[in-house]
């Protein structure tokens, strides 16, 4: 697989600070029941990468003394690690919201059967990728087989009161099918309700356009089909100064399946750690330590989230 790294180091991004956390994003691993072509992560069922027990304990206690207001926990497909439950049960009991970052289709797994109620008895926020309300543009995205296990698993949510009490929280996610910004977010989200309530009686809270970011298996696509230049250049001719200052990366700190720390997770997957440091991990934060004012390290793949209405893990940074 072609590796887009070493074209995106090099980049005249501006300048960015840190500013106060708000959010730990901790990657639970590589381990995936799903190969999407999007994928940043190059997740998948073949991966073992996984965090342990201990490196969980060093996350809980993180949110135990720095006051952490947001877990947002992703792989991979969470869910599968083995301890995804045990921190999902001690950050509530702190008070943390969790986001669970869910491709739906996990909640039919073996083992899984019961994962819904769990979420549900939880109070765990869901955000679940959901590429399109059209099973052509998913199964071209996710395989075949996706979207009607997709539409199944909202359903299942539905009926455990998500969607409907507003204490259980469910949004969905879309990505482009190929190398475009996302529409709209406030419009295509009106064609979401609209289909997926007609169709299949179907409810979400909101919806989240996340831009495709030209790393891993995207990027590797984007470069055997020649199309990673016209796309880095749509990116870069649709930059929005406005974006800068709502860009997670200023109050969010991912975590890698092993402990270490970096500013986003398209940073950890490029490899490129918090504080331009050897590798900073959670152990390293000593309490009271604060990021605040610290710059955040930046490449060409920046641009993706400052394009056009702008992206997040949150879904567009412009209303």
């Amino acid at each position: 697989m072609q590796d887009t790294r070493p074209l995106l180091l090099e980049t005249d991004f501006p300048p960015l600070r840190r500013s106060a956390l708000d959010t730990l994003q901790v990657n639970l691993g590589y381990v995936c029941n799903l190969s999407c072509a999007h994928c940043h992560v190059n997740a998948g069922p073949q991966r073992t990468e996984t965090m342990d027990r201990a490196t969980i304990e060093q996350v809980i206690e993180l949110l135990r003394r720095d006051n952490v207001k947001t877990l947002d926990l992703t792989g991979g497909a969470p869910e599968l690690n083995a301890h995804f439950r045990h921190l999902v049960l001690a950050a509530r009991d702190l008070g943390v919201r969790v986001i669970d970052r869910c491709n739906l289709t996990v909640l039919f797994e073996p083992g899984q059967e019961d994962l819904a109620a769990f979420l549900a008895g939880q109070q765990v926020e869901i955000t679940a990728s959901l590429p399109c309300y059209l099973e052509e543009n998913v199964a071209e995205q996710r395989g075949k087989g996706v979207y009607d296990d997709s539409i199944r698993a909202i359903r299942q949510l539905n009926a455990l009161g998500y969607a409907r009490d507003p204490a259980l929280q469910l949004n969905l996610v879309y990505n482009p099918v190929g190398p475009s910004l996302p529409p709209p977010q406030s419009a295509l989200q009106e064609d979401y309700r609209r289909e997926l309530s007609q169709r299949f009686g179907i409810r979400f809270n909101q919806l989240f356009t996340i831009t495709n970011m030209p790393i891993s298996r995207f990027g590797a696509v984007l470069l055997a089909r020649g199309e990673y230049a016209r796309y880095m250049q749509l990116l870069r001719d649709n930059f929005s100064a406005s974006n800068l200052e709502t860009l997670m990366c200023r109050s969010l700190v991912s975590v890698d399946w092993r402990g270490y720390l970096y500013d986003c997770d398209f940073n950890q997957m490029l490899g490129l750690p918090l504080l331009a440091s050897d590798r900073m991990h959670i152990r390293d934060l000593a309490q009271g330590d604060t990021l605040e004012g610290h710059t955040v390290r930046t490449g060409e793949h920046c641009y993706g989230c400052t394009a056009g209405q702008g992206s997040s893990c949150g879904g567009a940074l412009e209303a």
